[in-house]
């Protein structure tokens, strides 16, 4: 899902995540020291591209890759010119490993994100939300991941996202997730 259409595969958290916030572990030689987020910046753009482009992240996601012109026109038209939209990349160590995204769509605000392949396993996605669920304080949040992508259902569940039931994607079956929802 990145924002502001639906559906680009954000939400989908398209690893698994290992345990932690994505500081150094005793046993754990890959947990990146440094996470963060920033403001993203042109040259960002083809990362998440390529990103988009890894044939595992799209079967997870189950989000078609879009062609080169259409992804760059949503970015810079949709999501990095959306008045409502909160974008973030996330580094590790100082290099790109994805984006997080939330934007409005009706009367609901949304939360998506997109993980490079290289990053998943290793806690940057655990650490790189719970950053950016400091920036973005709106609730209630909604996610829609896959319902066969466990890792990214986990991921949200560990920040608190409930299991609100399901929504389609064209022919696809998605969890619907929401993070402080009135009882």
């Amino acid at each position: 899902m990145s924002a502001p259409e639906r559906k680009q595969g954000q939400g989908q958290g398209q690893g698994r995540e290992g345990e932690g916030e994505g500081a150094s572990a005793p046993g754990r030689t890959d947990a990146p020291e440094r996470v963060r987020l920033r403001e993203v910046v042109p040259a960002d753009l083809e990362v998440f591209f390529a990103q988009e482009h890894d044939p595992e992240a799209a079967r997870r996601s189950r989000f078609p890759p879009r062609e080169r012109e259409a992804f760059m026109r949503h970015w810079t038209t949709r999501v990095l010119a959306g008045p409502d939209v909160l974008v973030r990349a996330i580094t590790v160590d100082g290099e790109v490993a994805g984006n997080l995204v939330a934007w409005t769509d009706g009367d609901r605000r949304w939360l998506g994100y997109w993980l490079g392949r290289a990053f998943w396993g290793r806690g940057v996605g655990t650490r790189a939300l719970a950053l950016f669920l400091e920036q973005e304080t709106t609730r209630p949040l909604y996610a829609d991941p896959h319902e066969e992508n466990t890792g990214s259902v986990r991921l949200l569940e560990k920040h608190g996202f409930r299991r609100a039931g399901t929504v389609r994607h064209d022919t696809d079956s998605h969890l619907l997730l929401v993070l402080g929802a009135a009882s």
